[in-house]
């Protein structure tokens, strides 16, 4: 088989206990029966929670381009779900980076026909995992509710552009300002203004 291209491969652990020797061995071997050549090898200790444009497979994946291979000891280690790998297998292959699984002797490179038949398997268990989130988000806010817990937007006064001029409002409904000034000064409407001074338990009297 041909060594044209660089082959790059990446290694990632989640914690500083766990060891990439035997993945190095696994890949080291792959890579001499495929007769890859010269491997560089990339090893990062990162937690699956940060994604992977900011961890070393996305900068790999930045210089890397036609041609170049990624060899990693089975997919699971590229990233933290379904979705996230699929995201990165489609970036190699719309660059043209083939990617191996030692693991499982996968060879992904936008070409074959077990590429093709490993994308769409990716592409159902994607749709599944969506399906299952949704699935799984819809249970917890069912038991949420049911426990009580209220959902939606907090009641409250919330933010307006009122609030940092509460004061100066005050005092100027104080002194016989009439509220249909006082909302033209600050850009609301009458109606608006009426609605924050009832929301903010605001009483003062003076003109319309």
């Amino acid at each position: 088989m041909a060594t044209e291209g660089m082959t790059v491969a990446y290694l990632r652990v989640s914690t500083s206990e766990q060891s990439n020797e035997k993945f190095q061995a696994d890949i080291l071997k792959f890579a001499n029966d495929k007769k890859f050549g010269h491997v560089d090898f990339h090893e990062e200790v990162v937690s699956g929670k940060v994604h992977w444009r900011k961890r070393k497979i996305g900068a790999l994946l930045d210089k890397m381009g036609e041609g170049d291979r990624i060899l990693v000891p089975e997919l699971s280690r590229l990233g933290r779900s379904t979705l996230e790998v699929l995201d990165i297998l489609k970036t190699a292959r719309d660059k043209g980076i083939a990617v191996y699984d030692a693991k499982g002797n996968l060879e992904l490179n936008g070409d074959s026909m077990q590429s093709k038949v490993m994308a769409t398997m990716f592409a159902l268990f994607a749709e599944l995992e969506r399906d299952f989130i949704s699935q799984r988000t819809k249970e917890a806010l069912k038991a949420r509710k049911a426990a009580g817990v209220k959902l939606g937007r907090p009641r409250g006064p919330g933010k307006s552009r009122l609030d940092p001029h509460k004061e100066e409002i005050i005092a100027l409904l104080k002194t016989g300002v009439p509220k249909t000034k006082v909302a033209g000064k600050y850009g609301v409407k009458t109606s608006t203004l009426y609605n924050w001074l009832k929301k903010n338990n605001i009483r003062v009297k003076s003109a319309l």
